[in-house]
C-alpha cells in the first residue's frame, strides 16, 4: 500500500503548487492591468543618457558612486560558491562587464546579457567574454548554475518585475541571486517590499531563499536557491 500512498502525495503536492500559482498569476495580472497607467523610465534612454554624461564609469551605470556599486557587488559574492571556478555563471544586466572583473576568481563560464548595444559592445571589450544583447522581460537567458543581477531591478514595473525574476529564475540550475530597491514608495524607481519577494518566490516554488541587508540604506540582496 505504500506505492498508491506516496503517489497520492506527489499528486497532492503538485496540485497544490499549481493551485498556489494560479492564485498569484490571477494577482498578477491585475496587478498589470493597474500598472498601465503609472509612469516608467525608458531603460535605455536611461542609461544611454547617463554613459554619454559619465562615461564607462559607476555613475555611468546610474550607481551613486562606484563604493556603492562594489558594496552591492561585495554581497552578491557572499551569496556565491566558494568554487565558482567549477560553475557557470550569468550576470544578467551586466552594465560595462564590472562584475566579472571584479570577481577575485573566474567563473568555469561566464556569459554577461544586456538590453542596450553600447553596453554589450563595451562589455565584450572589457571582459574579452561571450556577452549577448537580450531583453530578459520577453524571454528567458540560456541556463547556467548560477544567475546573478545587480541594479537591473531599479527602473521596472512590478510586472516587469516579476517576468525577469520568472525567467532568470527557471533558468538557473543551483541559485539565482539579485538586488533591489525596498522600503520606500516611489512613482519612478521601483522599491520593492519582503512580502512581494516572497509571493513570487512561493510562485516558483523556490527551496530556500535568502536575504542579506544593512549594507547600504534602501538596498537589500536577495538569493533564490533550488
Amino acid at each position: 500500500m505504500l506505492f498508491p500512498l506516496v503517489f497520492y502525495v506527489i499528486i497532492a503536492h503538485y496540485s497544490f503548487k499549481v493551485f498556489v500559482n494560479n492564485i498569484y498569476l490571477k494577482k498578477l495580472s491585475i496587478l498589470q492591468s493597474k500598472q498601465g497607467s503609472m509612469p516608467t523610465i525608458d531603460n535605455q534612454k536611461f542609461y544611454a543618457n547617463a554613459i554619454k554624461k559619465h562615461g564607462q564609469s559607476a555613475k555611468g551605470l546610474n550607481w551613486n558612486s562606484e563604493l556603492y556599486q562594489v558594496l552591492r557587488f561585495d554581497q552578491l559574492i557572499k551569496l556565491l560558491p566558494n568554487d565558482i571556478d567549477n560553475y557557470t555563471l550569468t550576470d544578467v544586466g551586466c552594465g560595462f562587464g564590472d562584475f566579472y572583473n571584479y570577481l577575485s576568481y573566474k567563473p568555469k563560464k561566464y556569459t554577461g546579457i544586456d538590453i542596450l548595444e553600447e553596453m554589450v559592445l563595451i562589455a565584450r571589450e572589457n571582459t574579452a567574454q561571450e556577452i549577448i544583447r537580450q531583453d530578459l522581460i520577453k524571454s528567458a537567458p540560456q541556463v547556467s548554475d548560477y544567475i546573478v543581477c545587480s541594479g537591473a531591478l531599479n527602473i521596472l514595473t512590478k510586472f516587469e518585475t516579476t517576468m525577469f525574476l520568472q525567467n532568470c529564475y527557471n533558468s538557473a540550475r543551483k541559485g539565482f541571486l539579485f538586488n533591489c530597491l525596498v522600503g520606500r514608495d516611489s512613482e519612478t524607481f521601483n522599491y520593492l517590499d519582503q512580502k512581494f519577494i516572497e509571493e513570487i518566490a512561493c510562485s516558483l516554488g523556490v527551496n530556500r531563499v535568502k536575504y542579506i541587508e544593512d549594507y547600504i540604506p534602501n538596498d537589500l540582496t536577495i538569493g533564490f536557491f533550488r
